[in-house]
Formats: structure tokens, sequence, C-alpha cells
């Protein structure tokens, strides 16, 4: 949960599932949770909403779907707390790795973009006047030179 919310808008006014507008109330009514029971997972670090000044907890709607995501796997898989706390931090170690490959990948294929950019750039360069040399093969052959005779 580290990098969650600390991603920055270029429009403050902007409202994304990132957006922290939902007090624990409202946040606990749509989660179908108790107030209470937001407050523990907030100490324990499952869901960790962003703060007021006033140290109000706010929780955006990706907060909301992860809330019902861990009444989820507690209630239906019987995971407890600390295996689900385990298991969000694999999937968001997961999506950061992903994100990573995805700027690898558009990485290499610029660097293999600007190689064969300069290898036609090499070719381009090859003089076309050049003939090509090919070994001779060495023959048994004979040749005889014989000059020509003056004519009488």
């Amino acid at each position: 949960m580290d990098g969650q919310h600390s991603r920055r808008r270029a429009n403050p006014y902007e409202l994304t599932d990132e957006t922290p507008v939902y007090v624990i109330s409202v946040a606990a009514q749509l989660s179908g949770l108790h107030p209470q029971t937001l407050r523990q997972y907030d100490r324990l670090g499952l869901v960790s909403p962003d703060r007021t000044a006033g140290r109000g907890r706010r929780y955006s709607a990706r907060d909301i779907e992860l809330l019902r995501q861990v009444q989820e796997l507690s209630q239906t898989e019987g995971i407890n707390l600390a295996g689900i706390k385990r298991i969000i931090e694999l999937e968001n170690q997961v999506t950061a790795l992903q994100s990573r490959v995805a700027e690898l990948s558009a990485a290499v294929e610029g660097a293999a973009a600007a190689m064969q950019q300069r290898e036609a750039a090499v070719h381009a360069s090859y003089r076309r006047d050049l003939v090509p040399y090919q070994e001779v093969q060495q023959t048994s052959a004979l040749v005889v030179w014989r000059p020509k005779r003056p004519q009488d």
C-alpha cells in the first residue's frame, strides 16, 4: 500500500478512482462494513486511507473496492487478516513489476529502433563502386603465354 495515493493529479479538481473523497461513515456504508472495522483495517495496514489536515480519514473509490475485497477474502475464502495483507502486498508488487516490465519493453523497443536506424545508416555509407572480392580458386591448369610475332 506504500504508493497507493502517491500519484499527484495534474488538475486538482479532477476526480479519479484514487481521489480521497469519502468520510469513514460513507465509506463504511458503501463497503458494507462497520466504521470500527475500517479503523481496524487502517491500524493493521490493510487499507490506508488518506488523511485530512485534521487527521480525518478520507477514502477513495479504490479504497472502497479494496475494503470489499478484504471482506470477501475474509468471509468467503476464510483467509485471516495477516494473509489478506500479504495478498494485497503481493498484488501491489505484481502491479509495480508489470509497470516496470512495460517501461523496460518500451526502452528495448526504442533501442532496437535506434539500432536499426544506425545499421541502415552504416549500410547506406558503403561505397558502391568497389568490386566484391572473391578468392580465386587455384587450379592445376597451365596457361602458356606466347608473344605475338611481328608480321613479316
